[in-house]
């Protein structure tokens, strides 16, 4: 029985007759191949691909892995230009190959795509929901499977959240060492000491790693090789983790200003007297919140520095504003978690807990906060009202990170925990060797944090899938089906990144 494709090729013959024709004249084709807008990014990125080489006004159809994703037409010099494509949403993460074949044989090329899931910055993002969006390996089902891949012994406590990108684990220890590990491994990539303690979570933006650290300083550090490439002084002590956007570093520190770095060359661009600044600012559209040690959160023109609003608590703001949906989230040494217009800064609802409350992540209309009344809670995010809580063993100072419907937070108890995010069920925890009061990264079905005991852990699936760096299997283009029920330059369906049928 014929395959689609081989019922859509012609005959041998008027294929061999074509080929002859084409030689007789001169015109014989040269080698097909493609280029990518991006080689590498999360499940649902969408990709431009563009061909040259391939036969002069042919169908070409276009595959992510086995998915035929788009068919297009080459002009007659045999080119086509930026056919969009998407990641499937299902793409574990490794490479995988995307491949461009015209459509009544096996011409074509293929060219890799690196699906990564990073965790690029403390809380993820500038708005620090606290969610990666993109975890498709751990999930309710599989995160009570973790285990413990590797451990990385620094000598010192180490209180930051790891940040992952592109196969590097950076994490800063109280030695003032600021470590890149091998995701996969656990091993030293290489290492930079500053002057002082680095209690600063790291964020990494093109190539650079910044974070402050306690002698007072800001550093961008080369990704790849930790060659310092420019440092800023502040006037104290930075405990902040700063946000990277636009091409703009924000940081606190505890000399009173929240400072606006040029990013490529840390140039001050504007500096704010908060009062005080030892949790990290949020960045959202145009405007900076600042959590400030003289009880209030500020809002702030993020390109300037003008004052927008404040609104003042009962207590030091220690924690690090979420910002989602048009609302600031944010906790207070008041014992208060308080929702805030984010335009405005009015109160929407306050929550108030046993004790401290510290950072918080934001999902799927719920929010997730910790406690050092010894419990993670879980608050309708329009409301307030309690959902749920989960008491641990004793005080929660570690942010909730979401994931896939889990929640992972750490506590001084010495464990990190896997809670369902619907239930708080919990799903695993494992015990440190001392306080957790790093918060969780949760990235390409990895679970690194670090502990007060001086190690970072990495905790993972034992199947393949959860290695991320495993090649998924270079597909044979003849075994390729085209779907014909494809329209040309485009896909069948709205949402390119969503999956029906046909995972590679």
């Amino acid at each position: 029985m014929l395959t689609p494709r081989e019922r859509s090729r012609p005959s041998s013959f008027f294929g061999c007759l074509f080929f002859a024709c084409l030689l007789l004249s001169g015109i014989a084709s040269s080698t097909p191949s493609i280029t990518l807008s991006r080689k590498s990014g999360p499940p649902t990125s969408q990709i431009l691909v563009s061909g040259s080489g391939f036969e002069a006004n042919v169908g070409v159809d276009i595959y992510f892995g086995t998915k035929d994703e788009a068919l297009v037409v080459t002009n007659g010099k045999g080119e086509f230009h930026e056919a969009r494509i998407h990641a499937p949403r299902s793409s574990f993460p490794g490479k995988h190959w995307i491949t461009a074949l015209e459509r009544n044989n096996d011409k074509g090329a293929q060219e890799p795509f690196l699906v990564q899931t990073d965790w690029s910055q403390f809380r993820f993002s500038p708005e620090h929901e606290g969610v990666n969006p993109f975890e498709n390996v751990l999930n309710l089902h599989t995160a009570s499977d973790l285990q413990l891949k590797w451990s990385y012994y620094t000598g010192r406590f180490v209180y930051s959240s790891p940040a992952v990108a592109d196969g590097v684990v950076y994490i800063p220890s109280e030695n003032a060492t600021l470590y890149a590990l091998k995701a996969s491994t656990g091993a030293l990539v290489w290492s930079y000491t500053t002057g002082a303690f680095v209690f600063s979570s790291p964020a990494v933006v093109s190539g650079v790693v910044y974070v402050g650290s306690e002698d007072h300083n800001v550093y961008a550090l080369n990704a790849k090789n930790g060659a310092l490439l420019w440092k800023y002084p502040t006037g104290d002590r930075i405990e902040s983790s700063p946000a990277v956007t636009d091409g703009v570093v924000y940081i606190g520190s505890l000399d009173g200003y929240l400072y606006a770095l040029k990013a490529s060359n840390g140039a001050l661009l504007w500096a704010y007297n908060a009062g005080g600044v030892d949790g990290s600012p949020a960045v959202v559209n145009g405007v900076v919140y600042i959590p400030s040690l003289d009880f209030n959160l500020y809002a702030l023109n993020a390109r300037n520095g003008a004052f927008l609003w404040e609104y003042t608590t009962g207590e030091a703001v220690l924690s690090s504003p979420v910002v989602a949906n048009g609302v600031v989230y944010v906790g207070s040494l008041d014992n208060n978690e308080y929702a805030l217009n984010a335009s405005t800064g009015a109160l929407l609802w306050s929550y108030t807990a046993g004790n401290w409350v510290y950072d918080s992540a934001v999902a799927n209309g719920v929010v997730y906060v910790g406690s050092f009344d010894h419990n993670l809670y879980a608050l309708d995010a329009g409301t307030g009202a309690l959902l749920w809580s989960y008491t641990t063993g004793d005080r929660v100072q570690s942010s909730p990170a979401v994931a896939n419907g889990v929640v992972y937070v750490g506590s001084f108890d010495d464990n990190v925990y896997a809670l369902d995010a619907k239930t708080g069920a919990k799903l695993w925890n494992y015990t440190t060797g001392d306080w957790v009061v790093s918060s969780p990264t949760v990235a390409n079905g990895v679970v690194y944090v670090g502990s007060v005991d001086g190690n970072v852990y990495a905790f993972g699936l034992s199947h393949d899938a959860s290695q991320g760096e495993e090649d998924s299997k270079r597909p044979d283009p003849r075994t390729l089906r085209p779907n014909f029920r494809l329209k040309l330059g485009g896909n069948t369906r709205e949402d390119p990144g969503s999956e029906t049928s046909e995972d590679e």
